[in-house]
């Protein structure tokens, strides 16, 4: 699922090293294992229709949502806000962050919409892409 959710922005910004969708299943097992690591299915009905990765490493550092995904036929529904919002019920709304790519704008707006900001903190990644990382506090 993650392979198939990223292979459009892998093939549109062409970032073998940071996309979800040209991680190893052994990466993704290896992750999988981290004990501060909790992969969750977003689901509609009796359909799974996404993903979700939390890092807590209950230490005090920031939860991470580190990747999230909705499979392309589901895109354009919500379910990425509600999944957040479901995951924020679970592990608190404050204390939170992550990443995207700083030329999905969509991307951003969902995340701002939900509390998100920028932090200033950008990293270029090829010519094509930038990643901008935010957190809610």
């Amino acid at each position: 699922m993650q392979i198939c959710a990223f292979s459009d922005l892998l093939s549109k910004y062409k970032d073998f090293g940071t996309n979800p969708g040209a991680e190893s299943l052994e990466r993704v097992i290896e992750k999988y294992q981290q004990p501060w690591t909790k992969y969750y299915f977003i689901i509609n009905g009796d359909k799974i229709v996404g993903g979700v990765r939390v890092i807590d490493k209950k230490n005090g550092l920031r939860k991470r949502i580190s990747p999230i995904w909705i499979m392309k036929e589901f895109r354009g529904n919500g379910y990425a806000q509600k999944a957040i919002i479901e995951l924020e019920k679970l592990y608190g709304s404050n204390n939170w962050c992550l990443d995207t790519i700083l030329q999905e704008k969509g991307n951003i707006h969902l995340y701002e919409k939900l509390g998100y900001h920028q932090t200033g903190k950008t990293e270029k990644i090829n010519n094509l892409m930038d990643i901008v990382f935010l957190e809610k506090n």
